[in-house]
C-alpha cells in the first residue's frame, strides 16, 4: 500500500496500527506501543473500551442517521447530560473541535449584532489554537499555521495569554469587543497553564464589559484535568469541546447559557451529520463512564506521573519545568527536542513535541499505576539518549 493518493498535509511517522486495547496500540506485526497521546486527547477511556464498543454496536444495529430535520431522543438526552455537568443550558452538536469553535464565533457575532454592535470583535490570545477552518484559524495565534491562507477572517483582537492588564487595555481601545475566546490551558501552545485565578478574574472583566466568556475546552474537557470541564467554575457563557467526547467517534458540541443560549435560531446555523444517533449514543456512554469510572482518579494519577517523571528526568539536566494539570502535562526542555518523538518511539512509547521544546503527554485517563511508571521509565530513557546526543554534537 502507498499514501501517494493522500494530500500530503501530515508528516506521518513510519507506523500503522492494527489493534488497540487500553493504553496500548499494536501493529499488524505484533509490536506494542504505550500510547501517551490518546490519539491527541481523544481516547480518554483508552482503546477498545467495552462501554464504548457496546454503545457503538447497539446503536449501529438500530439507527445510525436521520438528520436534524427530526427530533433525535438520544441527542436530547446527551444535551441534558452535558448541560448538567457544565452548568450550561443548551447544546449544539457538530463533528469537530474546529466546528464547535466556529459555532461559538458565529454565536458571539450574532449576540453582538443583537446588541447593536455593527462590527463585533472577539478577544483571543497569543499562541492559542482553535482549529483549521478559516474563522477558527484566524482566531488561532500561530502564524505558521496561518501561512498561505490570507486573507484571514477579520474581527479578532489578540492579547497575551494570562495577562489581565492586556485585556483591560484592549477593552479601552476596542469598544466593539463582544466576547473572549480562551483555552483554560493552551495545549498546542506548549501546555501553558495560567494563574489560578485567571479565568475567574476574566469572568469579572467580562461581566463589567458586557462580554461573553467562551472557553475552548476541545482538549481540556471530558475529564482531562480531573474535572469534567477545566474552567466550568469560572461560570463561562459558552463552552466548546470535542476530542474526548466520543472517544474516537467524531462528535463535538458548543454549550451555552443565558443570552448566549438564545443567540442562534432556526436557519441561523446547522449541520448534516452533527448529533446523529450513532454519535450521541456513543458520547452518552463515554460521559457516563468518564464520570463514574475515570475522572475521580485523574488528579491522583497526574500527581504520580509528575513524581515519576521528576525521578526519571532530573538526572538528564535538560528539564526546565513540568507543567500541566491532571493528565495533560508538558515537559519543558532547555532546547528544541523534536528528536525525542523518534527516540521515545524506539522505546515503545508514543509522545509528541509542541512549541519546539515541550514534550506533551496526554495518556488515557484509564492508565494504571504500573503503566504510569512504565511511561516515565521509557520517556526517561528517550530523554537521556537525547541528552547524550546533544553532548556529543
Amino acid at each position: 500500500m502507498s499514501d501517494e493518493h493522500l494530500m500530503p498535509v501530515y508528516a506521518r511517522q513510519p507506523l500503522a496500527f492494527a489493534r488497540g486495547h487500553g493504553v496500548w496500540l499494536e501493529t499488524a506485526e505484533g509490536e506494542s506501543y504505550l500510547d501517551a497521546l490518546s490519539g491527541i486527547a481523544v481516547c480518554n477511556l483508552g482503546h477498545g473500551h467495552p462501554a464504548v464498543v457496546e454503545a457503538l454496536r447497539e446503536q449501529a444495529g438500530t439507527l445510525i442517521h436521520t438528520s436534524n430535520l427530526y427530533r433525535i431522543p438520544v441527542q436530547e438526552r446527551l444535551a441534558e447530560r452535558l448541560c448538567a455537568v457544565s452548568g450550561m443550558e443548551r447544546a449544539f452538536f457538530c463533528n469537530s473541535g474546529a466546528e464547535s469553535n466556529e459555532t461559538a464565533i458565529k454565536l458571539a457575532r450574532r449576540h453582538g449584532h443583537a446588541r447593536g454592535v455593527e462590527t463585533p470583535r472577539i478577544l483571543v490570545m497569543d499562541n492559542a489554537f482553535h482549529g483549521r477552518t478559516l474563522a477558527s484559524l484566524s482566531a488561532t495565534g500561530n502564524t505558521r499555521a496561518q501561512e498561505g491562507f490570507a486573507p484571514l477572517v477579520e474581527g479578532f483582537v489578540r492579547v497575551p495569554f494570562d495577562d489581565l492588564a492586556a485585556v483591560e487595555k484592549a477593552a479601552g481601545e476596542y469598544p466593539d469587543i463582544v466576547a473572549v475566546l480562551v483555552e483554560p490551558i493552551q495545549g498546542e501552545g506548549g501546555v501553558q497553564v495560567p494563574a489560578e485565578d485567571y479565568l475567574e478574574r476574566l469572568r469579572t472583566l467580562c461581566d463589567e464589559q458586557g462580554w461573553l466568556l467562551m472557553l475552548d475546552e476541545v482538549q481540556t474537557g471530558n475529564g482531562r484535568t480531573g474535572e469534567y470541564f477545566a474552567g466550568a467554575s469560572a461560570r463561562p457563557d459558552v463552552i466548546t469541546t470535542a476530542k474526548g467526547l466520543g472517544n474516537g467517534f467524531p462528535i463535538a458540541v458548543c454549550l451555552a447559557r443565558g443570552e448566549a443560549a438564545e443567540a442562534l435560531g432556526p436557519g441561523s446555523h446547522g449541520t448534516t451529520y452533527g448529533g446523529n444517533p450513532l454519535g450521541c449514543a456513543t458520547a452518552l456512554a463515554v460521559v457516563d463512564t468518564l464520570e463514574n469510572e475515570a475522572i475521580p482518579a485523574v488528579r491522583e494519577k497526574g500527581e504520580r506521573l509528575r513524581e515519576k517523571l521528576r525521578e526519571q528526568l532530573e538526572p538528564t539536566g535538560l528539564v526546565r519545568e513540568i507543567r500541566g494539570r491532571g493528565l495533560i502535562l508538558g515537559i519543558v526542555l532547555e532546547r528544541d527536542c523534536a528528536e525525542v518523538v523518534e527516540l521515545a518511539r524506539d522505546q515503545g512509547l508514543l509522545v509528541n513535541v509542541t512549541a519546539g521544546n515541550v514534550i506533551r503527554l496526554l495518556p488515557p485517563l484509564v492508565i494504571s499505576d504500573e503503566e504510569i511508571d512504565l511511561l516515565a521509565t521509557r520517556l526517561g530513557r528517550a530523554v537521556a539518549e537525547f541528552a547524550r546526543r546533544q553532548e556529543a554534537s
